[in-house]
């Protein structure tokens, strides 16, 4: 009985050590740019990244925090189909909270479309549509995320994929709930556009 929890465990295990790799910050440290939790949100995502002015590595920052949600779900899903559910889940809140940044990490937007799209890629395509277009035309990233990750609990309803709608339901949560200092200042009208110097 003990060992049908061994895999399930394991694969939140994988996922959560994957997903709390900083990327941004090490890209940063390593690129001279200095620790990034000290310029502009002190956030470890990609757009911080862009604030210090290198858009290599801010492109690079969000291309591995979607890969390592991605790749966390692929290789669980290879073993069984449903460990991919466990150790995205884990991979997410490794991003949010990484044991190694005493579980102060980002704010899982990129990490989210990696797992979404492995899980259901016309989920994924219509959270990455959603992300860029809302960008695009609000230039809030914080409101972009945000809309794209609600965007995937409705998706999955329209395109009956119900059984995954409650742990969509509780990622987009999580996601607003790492953007109420965003909130805050969008009420307050001080939240920065993407490319407002």
């Amino acid at each position: 009985m003990q060992s049908m929890w061994i895999e399930p465990i394991l694969a939140v295990f994988f996922g959560y050590m994957l997903g709390s790799i900083p990327f941004g910050l090490l890209l940063t440290r390593l690129s001279g740019g200095g620790d990034l939790r000290d310029i502009g949100s002190g956030n470890i995502g990609a757009t911080n990244v862009l604030r210090t002015g290198n858009k290599a590595i801010a492109a690079l920052t969000l291309l591995l925090d979607v890969g390592k949600g991605a790749v966390a779900v692929l290789i669980a899903s290879s073993i069984e189909g449903g460990l991919g559910v466990l150790a995205g889940m884990g991979a997410f809140l490794g991003h949010l909270y990484p044991v190694w940044l005493k579980f102060k990490g980002g704010k899982g937007v990129a990490t989210l479309l990696g797992i979404v799209a492995a899980l259901a890629p016309i989920l994924g395509i219509v959270f990455a549509i959603t992300w860029i277009a809302c960008l695009v035309i609000l230039r809030y990233s914080s409101v972009s995320g945000m809309l794209a990750s609600i965007s995937i609990p409705i998706t999955a309803v329209i395109v009956g994929q119900y059984s995954w709608v409650p742990m969509f339901i509780g990622f987009a949560l999580l996601v607003i709930w790492k953007h109420r200092a965003n909130v805050e200042r969008l009420m307050a009208g001080e939240e920065p556009k993407v490319g407002a110097s």
